[in-house]
């Protein structure tokens, strides 16, 4: 499968690019070789293959989500420069 110089001209007015002559063909030649690998890759046989979202198998590095202690809110905000009864007071940022 190749691309036409009229494609890539159409396609990189499109993108707004302003490519002179050496530059569209050169590109056209590219593209064409991108489009012939996709192509080659098509005609593997994958039948036998099943789906997967990652090429090696792997399990989740997370730590186990468990209740813990943590500092008591009036520690908290008695240490802040500002604060209201439950809340951080910071200037507003617009």
């Amino acid at each position: 499968m190749s691309i036409s110089l009229e494609d890539v001209k159409r396609v990189a007015n499109l993108a707004r690019m302003d490519l002179d002559d050496a530059e569209a063909n050169k590109l056209t030649e590219d593209l064409s070789k991108i489009l012939d690998f996709a192509a080659s890759i098509q005609e593997l046989d994958t039948d036998d293959v099943p789906p997967t979202t990652h090429c090696i198998e792997f399990a989740n590095v997370l730590r186990a989500d468990e209740v813990r202690p943590s500092v008591d809110r009036d520690e908290a905000l008695g240490q802040a420069p500002k604060a209201d009864d439950e809340c951080f007071v910071a200037p507003r940022i617009i």
